[in-house]
């Protein structure tokens, strides 16, 4: 079993199924603060997006995702789901998203 890797506030785990539409782009998220980008800048993969999820495949032995503020993160082949970390806003009842 693949292990579940984060960069971040993005969480890649490993998934059995890829779905939704290929993307024509490596960026899996932009910092809202900083504009930085989460991208795959080495190795061969794809992104594909269905309902707001984002799956990767990774089609090399390993790719690596970068971000300026963080360390490299090598992913080996498989199929991952992306996962943006939440957290619960006290006082406003709600959840968001974590930004960089």
């Amino acid at each position: 079993m693949k292990e579940i890797r984060r960069q971040g506030e993005l969480v890649v785990k490993p998934c059995n199924k890829i779905q939704g539409k290929k993307l024509d782009h490596l960026i899996l998220a932009e910092g809202e603060a900083t504009g930085h980008l989460h991208a795959v800048t080495k190795g061969n993969a794809e992104l594909y997006e269905k309902d707001g999820v984002m799956y990767l495949k990774v089609i090399s032995d390993v790719a690596e995702l970068t971000h300026p503020d963080h360390k490299t993160l090598a992913i080996p082949e498989g199929d991952y789901e992306i996962i943006t970390q939440r957290e619960y806003q006290v006082g406003e009842e709600q959840y968001r998203e974590v930004k960089d």
